[in-house]
């Protein structure tokens, strides 16, 4: 399966499970709902606060696309 259709997959899942909670049902399997990179879709070292992997994240806070964070240096 392509990439693109497996984060589409998993939106699909986690727009259902939004729904089912704001409707006051309990999800049958809430552990199959992955926090996924919203640019690449990669599961791991995900950061909830921005959506995004590690690296995506590398990439977008080293051009300066991401306000507020900037390199550290000491």
């Amino acid at each position: 399966m392509a990439r693109k259709a497996i984060v589409n997959k998993q939106i699909k899942k986690k727009e259902k499970l939004l729904n089912d909670l704001a409707a006051g049902r309990k999800p049958k399997h809430p552990t199959k709902v992955y926090n996924r990179c919203g640019k690449c879709g990669r599961i791991g070292s995900y950061m909830r606060r921005f959506d995004l992997c590690r690296i995506c994240f590398r990439e977008l806070a080293r051009a300066g696309d991401l306000m507020g964070i900037k390199k550290s240096s000491w």
